[in-house]
């Protein structure tokens, strides 16, 4: 048996040859388009990790905010409730005052107009003592005449009154 060195050889360069075009033609361009690939897939990856930790990170700091806010109006609703407290406070107290006032006024006011009544009577009586006196001055009368003058007279004071 012989070994066809020819063809052998022949064969042997075609492959050669069509591995060179292959690798020059059809590989590289192939090996290329998936590096490219492979960088794009790596890019989003690291562009998704990055993303997610900014969103972590906004979370986090809205998180901090929101219990901030959350702080801040409890804290308001605690000094409007202190505020609103205190204000009815001196709201009592300051009605009070005036009730009180008001009271000693009219006390005052009382006092004044039983003082005013009590002089009118005591003028009132004086004059009537004066009319008495002089009728009885007048007129001589006797016990009983006398005594039903001073009951008239009573009796017209008692009407004024």
């Amino acid at each position: 048996m012989t070994i066809p060195w020819g063809s052998i050889l022949y064969q042997l360069f075609a492959f050669l040859a069509l591995l060179f075009l292959l690798k020059k033609f059809a590989l590289k361009p192939l090996l290329g388009v998936m590096e490219k690939r492979e960088q794009i897939v790596n890019d989003n990856l690291d562009s998704a990790e990055k993303t997610r930790k900014e969103a972590e990170e906004l979370i986090a700091n809205q998180t901090k905010e929101l219990e901030k806010a959350k702080e801040e109006a409890h804290e308001i609703i605690q000094n409007a409730k202190k505020l609103s407290e205190q204000q009815g406070q001196d709201i009592i107290a300051q009605a009070r005052e005036n009730a009180e006032r008001l009271k000693d006024a009219a006390l005052a006011e009382i006092q004044r107009e039983k003082e005013q009544a009590v002089a009118s009577l005591r003028e009132e009586v004086a004059g009537l003592s004066v009319l008495i006196a002089q009728k009885v001055i007048t007129k001589e009368l006797d016990a009983n005449e006398q005594e039903k003058l001073v009951s008239e007279y009573l009796k017209e004071v008692g009407e004024k009154l």
